[in-house]
């Protein structure tokens, strides 16, 4: 078993070793909650890691296809602005 101490404040270090092993990192978020008489610590995903891969490119593009697309972005927003 692990220990950490609760300081005044009620925070607690979590042992390097479950950060590594969980893959905690600073500026991670985690969440508690109670299970039969235990509290619970998990690891919460942030929007974008528990997402990245999930979506599939059926082609790469070009540098030139990029700007091209941030270009049609930039005159769209243009337009809607103009328009308020």
């Amino acid at each position: 078993m692990l220990n950490s101490s609760v300081t005044t404040k009620g925070q607690v270090t979590i042992p390097s070793e479950l950060r590594a092993r969980f893959g905690i990192q600073p500026g991670d978020r985690v969440g508690f909650f109670e299970e039969d008489g235990r509290i619970i610590l998990e690891r919460q995903e942030t929007a974008i890691s528990a997402v990245f891969g999930l979506v599939k490119a059926r082609r790469g593009v070009t540098q030139e296809e990029m700007d091209a697309a941030i270009a049609v972005g930039w005159q769209r927003r243009a337009r809607r602005n103009a328009g308020q």
